[in-house]
């Protein structure tokens, strides 16, 4: 892969990463509930599912997903099906005593936990297949090995989303971590982040 093109490839992941998502919104959730340090673990867990949407479609899964309407629709209701159940958890989670400060909590999630839920998040959703079905092709080269170029290009869109998810999107949620102190303030922040989650669910339902 040539400078000029890996070029190309850095700017579409920037580009990319900021593009508010279901991933954003997980990541602004966690920096919120259990401090901005802790949120990395939802992140890994998003960068495992696209290492997964990258193998799948380099082995030509994803062109099979894409072009097989009953696939296709199978992954996007569960998707979305996900997304409802992580809003509506979330909605209805009770208040629980939070320190401002990210080192205590009564309501400490694990870290297993966090990615398990960060690979979901990320996983189930099949525009995110067809998306790099049409965005692979343009950085990786046929007539070179392609084994370097792909390992190439997932470094660089995991670098590029965990600076963005954890530098901007969880660090942007660090003003409002104070709401988190008094029961009314979690219930405001919960209903808002479960009532997104819900509204993505209803794009990806939504959007063809």
């Amino acid at each position: 892969m040539s400078p000029a093109v890996w070029f190309s490839l850095l700017t579409a992941c920037v580009v990319i990463s900021f593009t508010p998502g279901a991933g954003a919104i997980n990541t602004m959730s966690n920096a919120l509930a259990q401090g901005w340090r802790r949120s990395i673990w939802g992140i890994i867990g998003q960068q495992l599912a696209l290492i997964v949407h990258v193998v799948i479609v380099a082995a030509g899964v994803g062109l099979i997903v894409s072009r097989s309407e009953v696939l296709f629709n199978v992954i996007r209701y569960a998707g979305a099906a996900y997304l409802v159940f992580l809003g509506i958890r979330l909605i209805l989670t009770r208040p629980a005593a939070v320190d401002v400060d990210e080192s205590t909590s009564t309501n400490r999630e694990g870290h297993w936990s966090m990615i398990r839920r960060g690979f979901w998040v990320n996983l189930l959703n099949p525009k995110a297949i067809v998306f790099f079905l049409a965005f692979i092709p343009q950085f990786i080269r046929l007539d070179q090995p392609q084994l370097p170029q792909y390992l190439l290009l997932i470094s660089t869109v995991i670098v590029v989303d965990v600076l963005v998810m954890w530098l901007f999107f969880a660090a942007a949620a660090r003003p409002f971590r104070r709401l988190t102190a008094t029961a009314r303030g979690q219930r405001t922040l919960n209903a808002v982040f479960g009532s997104l989650f819900i509204a993505v669910a209803g794009l990806l339902l939504l959007l063809h």
